[in-house]
């Protein structure tokens, strides 16, 4: 792939400029580089594609088990994961593949959010909506659900954040920092599979998505 494309010839450049040290800081460089520019064109040919779902019965408890290794490395050691099931959980038809990039891309934009000693949340729940709580047309349709929460207690977001944090490019860091991509990605997935996601958010006070 790309990413071992560059690897290989940087490591090339590197063997043959390995005693000026001035020669081999620009190699290091240009890897960097082209590793960020590889990572943001993986992640716009996903968006593009919207690539086919390998859809199947699965449950999200063992999705977010199987993968709460490498959600506590993303956060940084300084930072807490905590699980909280459902023991009866409902099953759901849904990528798995799919569902672990959304998991890894909230946690990711939980970790950049998070203070040291920070905490986030992933929940798994039941939640059934009953037709009297369908007031507006924003409001997810009467019937049974399987609910997947990510909550952090960070930084937080303004109302005028929350309006365009779905958006591509749209992004709070600094130039360099991120694609903006992140949360069009949980977005895209979450309406293919054929849910929803709502985010609760405050400055100072942290940030929930729902999914279901």
């Amino acid at each position: 792939n790309l990413i071992s494309v560059i690897n290989g010839y940087c490591e090339l450049l590197a063997t043959q400029v390995a005693d000026r040290a001035e020669a081999l800081h620009a190699v290091g460089e240009i890897h960097r580089a082209g590793r960020k520019a590889a990572k943001l064109t993986r992640q716009l040919l996903a968006f593009g594609r919207r690539q086919p779902m390998d859809a199947r019965v699965i449950n999200l408890n063992q999705v977010v088990r199987d993968n709460a290794e490498i959600l506590e490395r993303l956060l940084g050691s300084n930072r807490h994961l905590v699980l909280e099931l459902a023991g009866d959980l409902g099953n759901v038809r849904t990528d798995p593949a799919q569902i672990q990039q959304v998991l890894l891309n909230l946690t990711i934009n939980a970790r950049d959010a998070l203070r040291d000693q920070g905490r986030m949340i992933i929940r798994t729940a039941n939640r059934e909506i009953m037709p009297e709580m369908h007031r507006r047309l924003t409001d997810s349709p009467p019937g049974r659900y399987v609910t997947l929460t990510v909550s952090d207690n960070g930084s937080g977001m303004d109302a005028e954040t929350q309006k365009h944090l779905f958006e591509p490019f749209f992004t709070t860091k600094p130039e360099g920092q991120g694609t903006g991509l992140g949360l069009a990605l949980v977005y895209g997935v979450v309406q293919q599979s054929g849910g929803y996601i709502t985010v609760h958010s405050k400055p100072e006070n942290g940030s929930t998505f729902d999914i279901m």
